[in-house]
C-alpha cells in the first residue's frame, strides 16, 4: 500500500508541472462563464431595453432592418442570446468583409455594427484553445486545454489519498489563521478542495469528454452528419419560383418542434444552400443546438433534422457537456455558482502552488544549514 508521503508527492506533481497553464485555463474559463453578464455591463450597445415589455420580434423582422440600412448587405446569419442581450445579425457588405449588427429584439433598432472579435468569442476561444491555430481539424491548444482534465482528475484523486477524512472539512471546517504561513495555505487548500469535489468530477468528466472530441474531429470522425445540400433537381430552371422567406423557414421550423428557441440562424449561402435552424427546447440540460433542421429553400421540405429523442449516445454527450461545464443550465442562478467554484478552482492552483514554493525554501534552508554544519 502506497505511503501517505507518496501520494502527497504525486498529488503535487499533478498539477505543478502545468500549473501556470491549469491556473490560466481556470481563470480563463471562470470568465468565460460570465462573458455574456460582462457584455451587457460593460457595452451599452449590447443591452436588449425592453421598458415597455414587449415580447421579441420575429427574427426575419430583424434581418430586414439590417437590410433596410445596408441594402448592399449579404446576412449570412442569425444568433440570439439572453432576454437581455441584442441579437447578432451577422453579414458582409462592400465595404465590411464581415460585421455583426447588434439588434434590438424588441425594437429592431440597431445599437452598434461590430467588425471585430468579441469579448464572448475572444473569451471562450481563449478558455477553449488558447488562440492556437486550427489546421486539419485539429488545434494543439485545444488538446492542451482538454488534457487539463487529466490533471484535475489526478489532482483530486491523489488529494482524496492523502486526506482521506475529508469529510471533516464538510462537518467542521476551520482554518487556523493564527497559524503559520505554511498552515493557513494547508487549511484554506484542503478546505477549498473538499467542498469543491462535486465541481472537480464535473470539469474532469466533461474535460474528458472534449479531449475525445478533439481526437474524433483529428481522425474525420464525424459526430454528426453535415448539412444536406439541395439537390440539383429541386433548383428551378424557369426562374419562375421563388425561394421561401427567412420567415416562412422559421414558420415550418417551429411548426415542426412547437418548443424550439432559435440560437443560431444561417441562411443559405447558395443555390444549393438550405435553412439551418438551430436551437434549444424543453430539455433542461441540453445545449442551445439540441434542435437542428435543413430546410430546403425551393420546396419547403425539411431535409434532415434532429432532437434530444433521436440523438446516439455520443450525440447526447456532446450537447450536455456545455451547459454541465459552463452551467448555463440553469440561468443566471447557476452561472453565479459556477464562476464562485471557477475562482474557487483557480485559487486552489495559486494556494497549491504557494504550499509547494514554500516546501521549497524550507527544504533549501535546511540543506544549507546541514552542509554548513
Amino acid at each position: 500500500m502506497p505511503s501517505n508521503k507518496f501520494w502527497f508527492k504525486l498529488h503535487g506533481w499533478c498539477s505543478l508541472p502545468v500549473w501556470l497553464i491549469f491556473c490560466f485555463v481556470c481563470l480563463t474559463g471562470t470568465i468565460a462563464v460570465l462573458s455574456h453578464e460582462l457584455t451587457w455591463l460593460t457595452n451599452p450597445g449590447a443591452r436588449a431595453s425592453n421598458p415597455q415589455q414587449k415580447p421579441a420580434l420575429p427574427v426575419s423582422q430583424l434581418v430586414e432592418a439590417v437590410q433596410q440600412k445596408f441594402p448592399t448587405a449579404d446576412v449570412s446569419a442569425v444568433m440570439t442570446f439572453e432576454p437581455y442581450l441584442v441579437t447578432a445579425v451577422t453579414f458582409t457588405d462592400h465595404d465590411k468583409p464581415y460585421a455583426i449588427a447588434y439588434v434590438n429584439p424588441y425594437s429592431a433598432k440597431i445599437q452598434q455594427i461590430n467588425e471585430g472579435l468579441t469579448f464572448i468569442g475572444f473569451m471562450r476561444s481563449l478558455h477553449g484553445w488558447l488562440l492556437f491555430p486550427w489546421q486539419q481539424g485539429y488545434s494543439v491548444g485545444y488538446y492542451l486545454v482538454s488534457a487539463m482534465a487529466l490533471v484535475m482528475l489526478g489532482a483530486l484523486i491523489t488529494g482524496l489519498m492523502v486526506y482521506k477524512k475529508f469529510w471533516r472539512s464538510l462537518t467542521a471546517p476551520k482554518i487556523r489563521f493564527a497559524a503559520n504561513k505554511a498552515t493557513v495555505l494547508a487549511d484554506l487548500h484542503r478546505l477549498a478542495g473538499v467542498w469543491s469535489i462535486w465541481f472537480l468530477i464535473l470539469m474532469s468528466a466533461t474535460g474528458l469528454w472534449y479531449l475525445a472530441q478533439a481526437v474524433m474531429w483529428h481522425n474525420d470522425i464525424d459526430i454528426e452528419p453535415h448539412a444536406p445540400l439541395v439537390d440539383i433537381s429541386d433548383i428551378p430552371t424557369d426562374g419562375q419560383q421563388r425561394k421561401l422567406t427567412l420567415a416562412e423557414a422559421m414558420d415550418i421550423a417551429t411548426a415542426r418542434f412547437p418548443a424550439l428557441k432559435p440560437s443560431i440562424i444561417m441562411l443559405p449561402e447558395h443555390q444549393r444552400g438550405m435553412y439551418q435552424i438551430s436551437g434549444a427546447g424543453d430539455h433542461v440540460f441540453y445545449d442551445q443546438y439540441a434542435y437542428a433542421l435543413s430546410i430546403n429553400p425551393w420546396t419547403g421540405n425539411i431535409a434532415s433534422e434532429k432532437s434530444p429523442e433521436t440523438m446516439s449516445t455520443v450525440q447526447t454527450l456532446m450537447h450536455v457537456a456545455d451547459p454541465l461545464h459552463y452551467g448555463t443550465f440553469g440561468g443566471l442562478w447557476t452561472k453565479f455558482l459556477w464562476f464562485f467554484f471557477g475562482l474557487i478552482l483557480t485559487g486552489m492552483s495559486i494556494t497549491g502552488f504557494m504550499m509547494w514554493a514554500t516546501r521549497l525554501k524550507k527544504a533549501m534552508r535546511e540543506h544549507l544549514v546541514t552542509q554548513v554544519a
